[in-house]
């Protein structure tokens, strides 16, 4: 059984109550931003492979990125801006060959910025501003 075969999502929008039970996997954009979202960013997202945008910025999400994370292929636009996450970013994330707007600025991430595929086209270096380690290797 598929992981979207045994989950559904209840959602609320203006005074409508909609149930998605079989239709996750055709999700193709989240965007919570600006929603004081606390916690951890769930492994479960990494299940939604049609994902195309994934905006989870300005909340004050901690702990770190999934490392299956890389597993959201077609993933186009990832938006981590300012949050409370912190560790290495994963060596996943260079899997996505059609990233093309990341934003992973003013967390706290140490270590060194994972190499090869995608990551290497993305130099723009306020992708990571905001975090220490980052400013002193992309000089």
């Amino acid at each position: 059984m598929l992981w979207w075969e045994k989950e559904h999502l209840n959602e609320v929008i203006k005074g409508r109550y909609l149930e998605y039970t079989k239709t996750l996997q055709f999700l193709v954009s989240i965007d919570l931003s600006m929603n004081n979202l606390e916690g951890v960013i769930p492994e479960e997202l990494t299940h939604l492979t049609s994902l195309t945008a994934l905006n989870l910025s300005q909340n004050q999400l901690s702990g770190k990125i999934p490392g299956k994370i890389g597993e959201l292929e077609s993933l186009e636009s990832l938006d981590l801006f300012v949050n409370q996450l912190s560790g290495m970013i994963p060596d996943s994330l260079s899997s996505i060959t059609k990233l093309s707007a990341l934003s992973l600025s003013y967390s706290n991430f140490s270590g060194k910025i994972p190499k090869g595929n995608q990551l290497q086209t993305l130099d723009d270096p306020s992708i990571y501003a905001g975090n220490a380690l980052f400013a002193e290797m992309l000089g």
